[in-house]
């Protein structure tokens, strides 16, 4: 999968406060980048945990659940674009099937 914007992965986990969430969110992104999700099936094969939401975004829980990070994937393109990154009290401030 082609994930887009690594850039916000990085500027979340270089953040003192955050600094913890860099290895889960590192092999996050090395598993996506290397996965070849077909459909909804597949993503919850390798992450129970996720919640598939409407407008094709999967929520997954980072770092034993203390962080969320949104995406939305484009199954036919292969492309995975990263919507968001926080504390789970910054995700309920935010409606993560329109963001």
């Amino acid at each position: 999968m082609r994930i887009i914007a690594r850039r916000t992965l990085k500027e979340f986990y270089e953040k003192p406060e955050y600094s913890d969430s860099k290895p889960p969110l590192k092999a996050w992104y090395h598993e996506t980048k290397r996965a070849k999700w077909q459909d909804w099936t597949d993503i919850k094969e390798k992450y129970a945990n996720a919640s598939i939401l409407r407008n094709n975004r999967v929520v997954f829980n980072i770092g034993g659940n203390k962080y969320r990070l949104v995406v939305k994937i484009n199954f036919p393109a292969k492309v995975v674009y990263i919507r968001f990154i926080g504390t789970h009290k910054e995700y309920d401030e935010i409606n993560a099937e329109v963001i």
